[in-house]
């Protein structure tokens, strides 16, 4: 049977830095005559713990972001499962159940409980047991590795432009779209509200989007907040007014692709105010996306 050389992670947003370390997987696979295999965390292990860490990537958004970097061998890893295994365990599972020939990890890679198999470790292991050993470079920008954690440092901040940069695509959010209080119809900018995942880092304020819904794509402006003109207290919402467009689309899927950041929320005097200032975001998310 064919060996499977491995990587293992929680790739969350898939970004340059793990595109990197898969295309390094799938040329040593090729060399090795194995197949490239990613094992995958649906959620990563320190937001099992934590969960106010929150997440890039849905385990949905990342499978089709994993297939569309050209992995086609994913198994995804439950961590409540495994978190109590000794690094003795995880690595016998490797060989036993996923058929390692080799493994491709990053120089701060570790797993097992409490962390206990790191490189070293993985190194004498892999040597004892005739399975093939890589060390990958981490990717860098501006002298900084490239990692999920500094991404979501950006994307707090609202950084999106260094948000994207890093994962070499648009940040996005997915959802369906679900019935909010129409306060954006009743002074004529009506916004779809996306129903999305809790756990998902959106970035707070006012953002050029570009949306696609079905098989077409709009332009949009899609507000991240708590509506404070509004709605004192309210919870985080993710509305989108889509430039040019006035259709009932209820019940539909919607991804909105940031683009850049128009400016931060902001509690007006009056409805008045606000809507002179939409119309405003409008104008900008018009010709940023343009």
């Amino acid at each position: 049977m064919r060996k499977n050389f491995i990587a293992i992670g929680s790739f969350d947003g898939v970004h340059l830095g793990h595109r990197h370390l898969f295309e390094n997987l799938k040329t040593l696979a090729a060399e090795y005559k194995m197949t490239p295999m990613l094992l995958v965390f649906k959620v990563p292990p320190k937001v099992v713990m934590e969960p106010a860490h929150g997440l890039l990537t849905t385990p949905e958004e990342k499978a089709a972001l994993l297939k569309k970097a050209g992995m086609r061998r994913i198994e995804f890893l439950d961590f409540k499962k495994v978190r109590n295994l000794s690094k003795e365990e995880f690595f016998n599972i490797l060989l036993k159940k996923y058929n390692m020939g080799g493994i491709l990890c990053g120089k701060d890679f570790a797993f097992g409980k409490e962390r206990g198999g790191k490189a070293d470790f993985l190194k004498h292991a892999c040597a004892d047991n005739g399975v093939i050993f890589k060390c990958a470079d981490f990717l860098e920008t501006g002298g900084t590795k490239i990692s999920s954690s500094l991404i979501r440092k950006a994307l707090k901040s609202g950084d999106i432009e260094a948000v994207n940069g890093m994962l070499g695509s648009d940040y996005q959010v997915s959802g369906e779209i679900v019935k909010g209080r129409q306060m954006g119809r009743k002074i004529g900018f009506p916004t779809a509200n996306i129903d999305f995942d809790k756990l998902k880092i959106l970035p707070r304020g006012v953002y050029a989007v570009r949306v696609k819904l079905g098989r077409k794509e709009y332009m949009g402006v899609c507000n991240i907040g708590c509506r404070p003109t509004v709605e004192e207290g309210g919870l985080p919402t993710c509305e989108v007014h889509l430039l040019d467009f006035n259709r009932d689309i209820y019940g539909r899927m919607m991804t909105a692709e940031f683009v850049a950041k128009i400016r931060s929320e902001k509690k007006f005097s009056t409805l008045g105010e606000l809507t002179q200032q939409i119309n405003r975001d409008s104008i900008l998310a018009y010709k940023l996306l343009k």
